[in-house]
Parts: structure tokens; C-alpha cells; sequence
């Protein structure tokens, strides 16, 4: 368990989870909607840890993180219209589903080559892409259908046996992200959660 300032995070912690990461583990932090648990984009093989930790079937991508919207853009394609809302929008509590680069590993994207895009207004979530350097993949550090994790205590309680680390940084109240689709040319509303969704109606 590593305890981290939510509001001041300490670079050489942050950087002592990213060496997990690196190394491919998985880990689990709390986000601007929930505790997340998640790894390295570009690790397909910790990728595939998280599929069974989680019972995924590997059809269903999960989302990744990004750490502002210049490097979304770097990993999805971005209409004007994306970029405009995207940049009102962001840092905050929504999953936006956009076209993938072909940078994106295959086992991070659908059918239709999209992915869902977080950039949480959580600083200990931005430093973590930051300083490694590229995205983060990142679910629900929860089975689906489970009720969430309001902790970090929590987390433990259910996976503290399946992950290589653990971020404490304080209680969340956890709500999903809304999930909005970027797709068309006006945005599409495809889950209710956290985020303000009248701003796409």
C-alpha cells in the first residue's frame, strides 16, 4: 500500500508505481469517479492479467487514461467538434469514445477500432501517465455488477492478492463515468454516471 497525497502527490511515490508499472504489474488508484485498477497500455501481457482478473472476456476492451487532451490526441483521431468538446470538458468525470491510431494496441480496441478516453481531474492519475510517459489502461476496481470500493482498505479487501500495488489517496465516492460518444458529428450520450451529460443534449 502506498499512501499518496490526493491533492499534492509525492513525485517519488508516484514514480515507485510507475516502476510497477513499467515492470509489468497492475495496479489500483483512486480516480475523480471511483477506485481504478489498471496498467501499462503497451504490456499486453499485463493487459491480459487484467482480463482475468476482471473475467473480461477480451471482446470487451477496457478504457485507458490519458493525462490531458494533447496526449489523447497523440493516440485518437479528434474531429473539431471532439477537440472542441473535449477541450470544455476535460480534466473530469467522463469517458469519451473516439477513433484509435493505429498506435493503440489491437487488444485495447473494438471492432469499429475506437476506445473509451479518460482524463480524470485526479492529480495522482495524471502524474501516474505523465511520468510513465504513455496511456494507462483502467477499469473499475471491481467485479461488474459488484458494488464499488470507496477506498483504499476496500480494494485491498478484494484484490489485494491479485495486484502489485495499491494507491491510497483518501476515500472516493464512486460513481462511474458518463460515457459520451464522439463518433458523430454531434455527441452522443451512452451511459449516465458522474459527469454532467445536459452539456451534450
Amino acid at each position: 500500500m502506498l499512501y499518496i497525497n490526493p491533492d499534492n502527490p509525492q513525485s517519488r511515490l508516484i514514480e515507485k508505481a510507475v516502476d510497477v508499472l513499467k515492470r509489468g504489474g497492475i495496479i489500483c488508484y483512486p480516480t475523480d469517479t471511483v477506485y481504478g485498477m489498471g496498467c501499462d497500455i503497451f504490456n499486453q501481457k499485463a493487459v491480459k492479467r487484467l482480463h482475468q482478473i476482471k473475467g473480461r472476456p477480451k471482446q470487451k476492451p477496457f478504457s485507458f487514461m490519458c493525462c490531458s487532451l494533447k496526449n489523447v490526441s497523440t493516440y485518437c483521431s479528434l474531429s473539431n467538434t471532439a477537440y472542441r468538446v473535449m477541450k470544455k470538458n476535460l480534466p473530469g468525470a467522463y469517458t469519451f469514445v473516439l477513433p484509435t491510431m493505429k498506435i493503440v494496441p489491437k487488444i485495447m480496441i473494438t471492432r469499429q477500432k475506437t476506445a473509451g478516453i479518460r482524463v480524470p481531474e485526479n492529480p495522482i492519475c495524471q502524474m501516474l501517465v505523465e511520468i510513465l510517459g504513455n496511456p494507462i489502461v483502467t477499469t473499475t476496481a471491481a467485479m461488474d455488477g459488484e458494488e464499488m470500493p470507496s477506498s483504499a482498505f476496500e480494494v485491498e479487501q478484494l484484490f489485494g492478492n491479485q495486484v502489485d500495488e495499491i494507491i491510497d489517496g483518501g476515500d472516493v465516492f464512486p460513481q462511474p463515468s458518463s460515457v459520451i460518444s464522439l463518433l458523430d458529428p454531434e455527441p452522443v450520450v451512452l451511459r449516465e454516471g458522474k459527469g454532467d451529460t445536459s452539456l451534450f443534449r
